[in-house]
């Protein structure tokens, strides 16, 4: 195994505490770590942090960029602190509700802000602030693309770049020259945002390490269509002459449901092969230079993948394709040494899947919403997790724990009351936190909903919804002592 015995929490940084409607990368985000340090867990799981758009109901696994970071989580309180913002220009600040996000309401203060740091940095910045710009330009190949293609959308806010120009969507040479000349100062601007975040978030890891706290980051098997990834790496996709998908991702139908059309571009395995995986190794180094730990999501999607055409709209004419196995994570090792990937390998069952992550000491999942309580030996029962899992009470796309005991049927809820030893005068989200923690998982991981026994308003994401996800946040004062105490002594009582 690549891990330790160890426990965390997982909270995204979007539903953090903060004053300007959004969780970011300010006190909120530093006040959490130091609640997770009282706590004495190793591991602070997120979902992914790139930037997100209003269309796509401001999913994070739906991003305009697998390198970039999202502009809503900059901090304008250490921009003030730095001198990039006077105090002065934050008011007034908006009547933002404290346990929710209004993505458009924050989007409408934080980003004018955001314009005037620019600015302000533009005329004014010293010599050596533009030298550490610069340097994180050469540093970051990936910015370029990035602010270009951010750039050309804001100019063209009405068409994704499948329905660019041809010279532009197909990238010809002197059309890029001319399209840069033209967009100069708005792609100075998207680099300035970039490079903030960058150093907003490296400040916030290195505060994580003060607390002996680890971040887990989130890999999203695909990207969007509508990404910068897919219209500046064109060939490590499945597209056509026109830069158009020829195949898209989804999921089969399984008894009970219809399958998904995801609708995200595929992979060219085989070219990205003869590449030697080049930008999935870039990708990964992004990663880890800013988390130490990533969940690889879809896992599965690795080994095969449902491929749709991407003219239809019927998940079931797709076909299942050999996705690159082994032979990436051997690219992977050899370039960048022993990952330390977390697999998530729910909903599917794949020989060659569990072969390669047990190859490679990944840990699978394990959440326990999605158990039989009265089957005996249920996999997904905490008592039967194998130590080569990671044990989650819930997940960013699950029910919290109360919310799904409270629409439990009798029958399930009394085995699980037996299974567990417990009565409905227990708190029973403790009872499942003990219950992971008490397993062989080698890692045991609660969310912050969990922890404070909140009901399913307190949901992240309900999949295959829009509108009302990603919205929830913990307020200050939910992150008591009394909490971290309990979670600090379940830990030390089950070694973790």
């Amino acid at each position: 195994m690549r891990f330790d015995r160890s426990g965390g929490v997982f909270c995204h940084v979007t539903s953090l505490p903060g004053p300007h409607g959004i969780g970011d990368l300010g006190n909120g985000a530093r006040e959490f770590l130091s609640f997770l340090g009282d706590a004495d867990v190793d591991l602070w799981q997120i979902c992914p942090i790139g930037p997100t758009i209003g269309a796509a109901g401001d999913s994070p696994y739906q991003s305009p960029s697998a390198f970039a970071g999202n502009p809503l989580l900059i901090s304008l309180d250490r921009l003030v602190a730095e001198d990039a913002l006077r105090e002065e220009e934050l008011e007034p600040v908006p009547d933002f509700p404290e346990d929710r996000v209004d993505y458009e309401r924050v989007r409408e203060y934080k980003l004018p802000l955001l314009r005037t740091a620019f600015e302000r940095f533009d005329e004014h910045a010293t010599a050596d602030a533009r030298a550490d710009l610069d340097a994180f330009r050469e540093r970051e190949p990936w910015l370029a693309d990035y602010a270009l293609f951010r750039a050309l959308s804001a100019a063209r806010p009405e068409d994704v770049w499948t329905e660019w120009p041809d010279s532009l969507r197909t990238r010809e040479a002197d059309a890029l020259a001319a399209a840069r000349a033209e967009h100069a100062e708005e792609i100075r601007y998207h680099e300035f945002v970039q490079w903030t975040f960058d150093r907003q978030w490296r400040d916030l890891r290195s505060a994580a390490a003060d607390n002996d706290v680890s971040i887990v980051g989130d890999v999203p098997i695909y990207v969007a269509l509508d990404s910068a990834d897919v219209w500046a790496s064109p060939e490590v996709f499945r597209l056509d002459a026109d830069n158009r998908p020829t195949a898209v991702a989804g999921v089969p139908p399984n008894p009970g449901d219809d399958g998904q059309r995801w609708g995200n571009p595929l992979y060219d395995w085989e070219s990205l092969a003869e590449r030697d995986y080049d930008w999935w190794l870039a990708r990964f180094r992004r990663l880890f230079d800013l988390a130490d730990v990533a969940r690889l999501d879809h896992f599965l999607g690795f080994v095969r993948y449902w491929a749709i055409p991407a003219d239809v709209d019927d998940p079931g004419a797709g076909e299942w394709r050999d996705g690159p196995g082994r032979e990436l994570f051997e690219t992977v090792e050899r370039e960048l040494g022993r990952a330390p990937f977390i697999a998530e390998d729910l909903g599917f069952e794949d020989r060659r899947m569990d072969e390669i992550a047990r190859e490679f000491g990944f840990p699978g999942m394990r959440v326990p919403q999605y158990a039989d309580w009265c089957q005996e030996g249920n996999e997904y029962q905490p008592m039967h997790y194998p130590e080569s899992v990671v044990g989650y009470t819930s997940t960013h796309d699950t029910d919290t724990w109360v919310g799904y005991y409270a629409t439990l049927p009798e029958r399930q809820r009394d085995c699980l009351r037996y299974n567990l030893g417990v009565d409905d005068e227990d708190a029973i989200e403790w009872e499942i936190i003990d219950a992971v923690w008490s397993s062989e998982a080698i890692i045991a991981m609660a969310t912050a909903q969990d922890l404070l026994g909140l009901g399913s308003d307190a949901r992240l994401n309900e999949p295959g919804t829009l509108g009302g996800n990603w919205e929830w946040r913990v307020t200050r004062e939910a992150l008591e002592s009394d909490v971290a105490d309990r979670l600090r002594e379940l830990g030390e009582f089950h070694v973790r």
